[in-house]
């Protein structure tokens, strides 16, 4: 096979140019076309005008050495990569003991499957429910302000994951082409097979909750075990090796090798790790608030008159500015056509985040607009800033008033330093409501600061962007964990053989893609240990 890159096609071609377009690219005759794929489709549209399609296409050739030696030049045409995944390793049948993973969301998921493909039979224990249950619970807590601590946006099945746009694209480095192993298995799942080949694919909340229903059935057909309201409480230790752990019943499980899949906010773990010596380090984070807009704003300031069109769908954007006091402003896990959601984890405290179906059909668009700090601006150790974020989203819950009401402002009255008193045209989608307020007590003066300049500044790139009514509302505070279990090159943790530190949580992934792409590494790594250093069987 060989691979073009950059094939660019306008919008609205008839699906017969595609194939004309690739034996034009070549320079072959038609017939030397035996048959080709789609690997990658995305759009341009830094010409709302003349917004164009932009493929890389996988295509089987009469003569592809000669096409091939022709374009030796030609960085946009290669050989094809190989992506299909190869096991690295199968386990014996005599398995003398089975790995654990503490946590089901995308990182554990993904490691579970895995082990479970190889025959390891993993034990999976999460803190939280299973996906429709905990999906109740969440809605209690968006309709009525009744938070369970251990089953909401954060914990149960899915992983925080769930509740979110069900972004499928991320930056990562990824040689070995994990990602693509990642959205195989989502596809054989139930996810939309298009997410194998749009430059950014998405699956939106309902259609994934299905997905982890069915992945979890598979894992269990496999051998591995998944037990809910299984919450670790504590690891055993034995001069530097991980023997197992502690639940929160008194029940211990016993395995040499347990996969840390925590996500970004079981904080109560975090500190019985780092009680226990587990070493961990302060990393950057960032926080601020979430923004809506009128989506058909965002679609007509990116799009134009091809606003609408099916084959773009709901406009997203991507911007930053970096701000006078040296700051970076930056949005952040944009949702098009969502919602804002209640995403706390305890109780008298307020944290935002945002959602959209698969049809990103809502009609507000809604970003998070963060800055970027450092553990400069909570100093005091690896747990500081779990603390800084607690102090913040405790100042959110005052200024709503309670019973998880989130305050929010307008963004005119923000850039001019007044108070809101009443909504204009957006009304805000966050449940269980938005009390208007002031939001310069909310987070630190720099990220007010920021923010207020940064606004204006995205005007000039997103037409519309500073839009009197358009909502503010308060505190996005969990963009990503802000500590690291830090590990070496065998993936365990630096001081603790047999622990390995992996996701979102342990400062490895930032993002559903990510985190099962972390998931597939670990369990590489814990299938190879298990099998004690001896050479993986070629399978």
């Amino acid at each position: 096979m060989i691979r073009i890159t950059e094939l660019r096609l306008p919008l609205e071609h008839p699906a017969e140019v595609l194939p004309a377009a690739i034996v034009q690219r070549l320079g072959i005759a038609p017939a030397d076309l035996l048959e080709f794929t789609v690997f990658k489709r995305g759009y341009d549209a830094r010409k709302r005008d003349a917004i164009v399609l932009v493929y890389t296409i996988d295509a089987a050739l009469r003569d592809e050495t000669s096409v091939l030696a022709k374009f030796a030049d030609d960085n946009h045409v290669s050989p094809s990569p190989d992506t299909t995944y190869r096991f690295v390793a199968q386990a014996p049948e005599n398995l003398s003991q089975r790995p654990l993973v503490v946590g089901f969301g995308p990182c554990g998921i993904m490691a579970g499957l895995v082990l479970a493909q190889m025959g390891f039979r993993p034990i999976i224990l999460e803190r939280g429910k299973k996906v429709r249950e905990r999906t109740k619970d969440t809605w209690g807590l968006w309709r009525k302000g009744e938070l369970d601590p251990e089953s909401n946006v954060q914990f149960g099945e899915g992983g925080a994951g769930t509740f979110s746009d069900g972004k499928l694209y991320s930056q990562i480095k990824d040689p070995k082409h994990y990602g693509r192993k990642v959205l195989t298995e989502f596809v054989k799942a139930g996810a939309p097979e298009e997410i194998l080949y749009l430059s950014k694919p998405h699956i939106g909340t309902f259609r994934l909750v299905k997905m982890v229903e069915n992945i979890r059935h598979e894992i269990e057909r496999l051998g591995g075990e998944i037990r809910f309201k299984q919450q670790v409480t504590d690891v055993l230790l034995e001069h530097g090796q991980l023997r197992g752990v502690v639940l929160a019943s008194g029940e211990q499980i016993y395995s040499d090798h347990v996969v840390l899949a925590l996500g970004h906010s079981a904080r109560d773990t975090f500190t019985m790790l780092h009680e226990r010596g587990v070493f961990m380090e302060a990393k950057p984070f960032s926080v601020g608030f979430r923004i809506e807009h009128p989506q058909a704003l965002i679609d007509q300031a990116r799009f134009g008159k091809h606003a609408g069109n099916e084959k773009l769908g709901a406009a997203d954007y991507k911007i930053v500015h970096h701000a006078k006091n040296g700051r970076s402003v930056y949005s952040f896990c944009m949702c098009p056509g969502g919602q804002v959601v209640a995403a706390t984890s305890e109780k008298g405290r307020v944290v935002t985040n945002g959602m959209s179906q698969y049809s990103r059909a809502e009609r507000n668009a809604n970003a998070g607009i963060v800055v970027g700090i450092t553990p400069d601006d909570y100093p005091g150790g690896p747990l500081a800033g779990l603390e800084f974020q607690r102090q913040w989203e405790s100042r959110a819950y005052e200024l709503g008033g309670g019973n998880y009401l989130a305050p929010g402002q307008l963004v005119g009255d923000f850039i001019k330093g007044i108070a809101s008193t009443q909504l204009g045209t957006v009304e805000p989608s966050y449940q269980p409501g938005v009390h208007l307020t002031s939001l310069d007590s909310s987070l630190p003066g720099y990220v007010i600061e920021a923010v207020r300049e940064a606004l204006p500044a995205f005007e000039r790139q997103i037409k519309g962007f500073s839009l009197y009514d358009a909502v503010l509302t308060g505190v996005e505070t969990r963009t990503s964990a802000p500590l690291r279990i830090t590990r070496g090159k065998d993936l365990q943790c630096l001081n603790v053989k047999g622990l390995y530190p992996a996701g979102e949580g342990a400062g490895y992934a930032g993002g559903i893609l990510s985190a099962g792409v972390d998931g597939v590494r670990i369990a590489e790594a814990v299938a190879q240990a298990m099998l004690s250093g001896k050479p993986a069987p070629d399978c």
